[in-house]
């Protein structure tokens, strides 16, 4: 019998690589976040306590509810519920909706938003004082008849209507919706084909299998950048002072520095704000992610199937 044990190699005396670069990096690191707290801890021109006086302040944090929250919540609704249907239109078989749907993303995608937002407070006014909702055509069709009716059935001052919040919030709602429109039509994609195909299989209409099958399986695609598309809006609702909305985080702050002549504490304290709503919406996009990703990616196994310990098999 032959003895195999010499044979065996010895023990491996093995020792980690060395990352000096890491502790250096660590180091400079740590002196620039200590320079960048002296600065700020030194420097009375910040003026910490008076930022915190501007953060509470009732303009500050109505203009946090009304424009910032509301507006955000109002545009990113019309978007998402828009660049869904925008989508389902460019992934169409019929050739006018699949055109209509790349023309609406072409233009809005192509256009700023402060311009877009700037062109509703005062352009629309400018070439339309009131728009007149009806049957169409139907003043020409009265005068030709002779009617006293002219088949309005209300009449909307565009004046008055382009200087209010709900003006900003369909313009930024528009202009969202060209962009969820393709991330919605890449989560659409990613989804593979045979899933509506099965879907039709068991007897579901194409509205039915989008709804049941295809949107549900996209979502794991589709939550990221609408998160990222959520907290960009939060910020984008500063473009509000275009319309000109009053009610808005940064106009009242802006307002109050420029009042008092604390113009740094006042930037301090919209600062904060932006970063404080933008942490909350990033852990619920966090747990989002979290939700629709089961399944996917390389995570650990579920418990319930792990194989239980010493147990044999190949």
């Amino acid at each position: 019998m032959t003895d195999t044990t010499s044979d065996r190699p010895g023990v491996i005396d093995a020792r980690p690589v060395r990352h000096p670069g890491r502790w250096v990096a660590l180091a400079v690191i740590l002196v620039l976040v200590g320079m960048l707290v002296s600065s700020f801890l030194t420097n009375p021109r910040w003026n910490f306590t008076k930022a915190l006086e501007i953060m509470q302040q009732t303009p500050v944090i109505e203009g946090l509810w009304k424009g910032t929250i509301i507006g955000t919540v109002g545009s990113m609704a019309i978007g998402i519920v828009g660049g869904i249907i925008i989508a389902v239109l460019r992934l169409s078989d019929n050739p006018i909706l699949r055109g209509v749907s790349f023309v609406y993303t072409w233009f809005f995608r192509g256009i700023p938003r402060l311009v877009l937002l700037a062109m509703i407070g005062s352009g629309v006014g400018f070439l339309y004082n009131r728009l007149d909702f009806g049957v169409p055509f139907g003043q020409q069709l009265a005068s030709f008849m002779g009617l006293s009716s002219d088949f309005t059935f209300f009449t909307l001052n565009v004046n008055q209507f382009s200087s209010t919040l709900l003006a900003g919030i369909i313009g930024l709602g528009v202009s969202e919706a060209a962009y969820m429109a393709e991330i919605a039509r890449a989560g659409i994609l990613s989804v593979d084909r045979g899933q509506a195909e099965a879907a039709s299989a068991l007897g579901m209409n194409r509205g039915q299998a989008m709804r049941r099958i295809v949107l549900p399986q996209a979502m794991r695609v589709i939550v990221p950048p609408t998160g990222n598309e959520t907290i960009a809006m939060v910020k984008d609702t500063s473009l509000l002072s275009a319309i000109p909305v009053i009610t808005e985080l940064y106009y009242q702050t802006s307002a109050i520095g420029n009042r008092t002549l604390l113009i740094m504490p006042a930037f301090v304290a919209v600062t904060a704000w932006y970063l404080i709503v933008g942490s909350v919406l990033m852990v619920g996009q966090y747990f989002l992610e979290k939700r629709f990703g089961r399944g996917f990616g390389t995570g650990a196994p579920n418990k319930r199937f792990a194989r239980p310990a010493g147990a044999g098999g190949a």
